[in-house]
Formats: structure tokens, sequence, C-alpha cells
């Protein structure tokens, strides 16, 4: 976990934060809820990011910076979370939302081709938004519970293993400390 480059932007946030692009937010950016590295703050606020993501307007960044704060969680984490939705992902992630909103709405797949023109935004897309509005909705929210969970276990299950380290190791030296102290 990059601890180091969390910290150094928390401290230049603390530095900056009276300039007039962080001043909309006041004290509360500086909340050290904000800026935690614990596992409740960092796992929701990946889930959080990755929920938003698929979110198909470019309000990524706008918003998840507004729940991490509303909901005290770590800014970092939700930002970076965001990016899961790219410009390299965008129409893979895309397409199976629509596919997914097919599915549930039962209806039929259409195949579309884009053109950049009115025409094509009032009769091509038409068909389309809502299974598409539908399955980014689903998709981001099971995506981001997923997300977030499996960050935890993850999480989790390394914090068991460094736990499990430390008592062989203290084992192994409680053993070898013995074992130098027979003659």
């Amino acid at each position: 976990m990059p601890r180091k480059l969390i910290k150094r932007l928390s401290q230049l946030i603390h530095q900056r934060r009276h300039h007039w692009y962080l001043s909309v937010f006041g004290e509360r950016l500086t909340d050290s809820h904000l800026w935690s590295l614990n596992r409740h703050s960092i796992t929701a606020a990946f889930g959080v990011g990755i929920g938003v993501s698929f979110i198909p307007l470019p309000v990524h960044l706008f918003l998840v910076v507004l729940l991490a704060i509303w909901w005290r969680l770590n800014v970092a984490v939700a930002i970076a979370g965001s990016y899961f939705v790219n410009p390299f992902t965008m129409v893979p992630v895309y397409y199976a939302a629509y596919r997914v909103g097919t599915l549930v709405l039962r209806y039929q797949p259409r195949h579309f081709v884009f053109h950049l023109s009115w025409n094509w935004l009032e009769h091509g897309l038409g068909p389309a938004w809502k299974p598409f509005l539908l399955g980014c909705l689903l998709c981001g929210i099971l995506c981001g519970l997923v997300g977030r969970y499996t960050l935890e276990l993850f999480w989790r299950e390394f914090t068991m293993r460094r736990y499990r380290a430390r008592q062989r190791q203290r084992e192994q030296d409680a053993n070898g400390s013995h074992a130098v102290s027979r003659p």
C-alpha cells in the first residue's frame, strides 16, 4: 500500500486548504478520516470509486470526491477506484452494461453503428438508453460491492499471513533462546 504517497497527498491538501479551489469544501477536507489508512475507509472508498465509474457521464471525479467526503472515506483510494472505467475499458464495460440491461428488461439486443450526428442521437440511441442506463446502475452497484468485499478479503488474508508469520518468528525466537541457554 502506498502509505507514503497518501501521507504526502494529505499534507499537500492540509497546506493548500485555503486556496480558492479547495475552500469550497471548508475544513471538511482536512478531516482525518478522509486520509486514514484503515481497512473500512480503504475498502469502502474502493467500492464507491468502482461503483461511480459506471456512470456514463464525465462526472466521476467530482462525484467520487463528494461521496468520499460525505461518507468520510479515503479520498485518494476513491479517486483511484473511479478509474476502473477508463478510455481503454470504456467500450467493453459499457457494452456489457448494455447487455445486462437488455437481459433484465428482456429486450432484444440491437446491433447499432455509432455515427456522430444529431439524427443518430435522436433515432439510434433512443431504443438503447433504457437498458444501457439500467445496466450501468446494476453493474455499478454489483461491481462496487464485489470490489469492496474482494479487497476486504485480500486485506484480511494479508493481515492474517503477517500475524501468523510474526507468531512463527516469536516461536522460533523463543525456541532458539531456550536451546542456546541450555548447556
